[in-house]
């Protein structure tokens, strides 16, 4: 849903990629940079949950908590940019930006659920879901039937659904935005590995 903007997302970002490589920075360091940023948002997320004493405090945390997934997701992005307009494409380097994406995705939601943040049962969901969304691309891709904008809800998608649910959390935490949100998630996402079985289905037996 979310690809045309990643793709004029990018377009901002090649100019800044360039600058931040001749700094010495390569793709694949920017995106261990992203997984700290991911890791970190996880346990901040965790700690909103657990350790936060009062109101003022949990907002704080959550703050932190989406500062750092948004950042995370703009390495993500700043990665695959650097590579590609400063000629460092490589195999490990989409290999390795893939792990860390799997990574950030689990340590974020494993975050929310330990810390209670939202439903076990709908996080749980919601991870499964997420992983499994990404891999029916991958698994799709290596049989030769391309899967990018192909379902409900991409790994863009699920980020902002935790961001705007964490934001709206921060501003009004007695909505429960948050677990409203990983709910969301975990259906659409699942919906979507079910679409995407459904369109391989289709080209696998055309």
């Amino acid at each position: 849903m979310l690809t045309k903007l990643k793709l004029k997302l990018q377009e901002l970002l090649a100019s800044w990629s360039q600058i931040i490589y001749r700094t010495g920075l390569k793709p694949n360091i920017i995106s261990l940079i992203g997984l700290i940023m991911g890791f970190s948002s996880g346990i901040i997320y965790w700690a909103a949950g657990v350790l936060s004493t009062d109101l003022n405090i949990y907002r704080v945390y959550l703050i932190l908590a989406l500062l750092f997934l948004l950042l995370s997701g703009i390495c993500d992005a700043l990665d695959g940019v650097m590579a590609r307009t400063c000629g460092g494409v490589t195999a490990f380097g989409g290999f390795l930006d893939s792990i860390v994406d799997r990574y950030v995705d689990s340590a974020v939601l494993l975050g929310l659920i330990l810390g209670r943040l939202c439903d076990l049962l709908w996080g749980a969901l919601a991870l499964i879901g997420s992983l499994l969304t990404s891999y029916a691309r991958a698994r799709a891709e290596s049989s030769g039937v391309l899967m990018e904008s192909v379902g409900l809800v991409e790994r863009a998608e699920r980020i902002i659904i935790i961001l705007i649910s964490s934001l709206i959390e921060v501003i009004c935490p007695s909505l429960s935005a948050l677990r409203i949100g990983i709910l969301v998630l975990a259906i659409a996402s699942n919906f979507t590995v079910l679409q995407r079985i459904i369109y391989f289905y289709r080209r696998a037996s055309s």
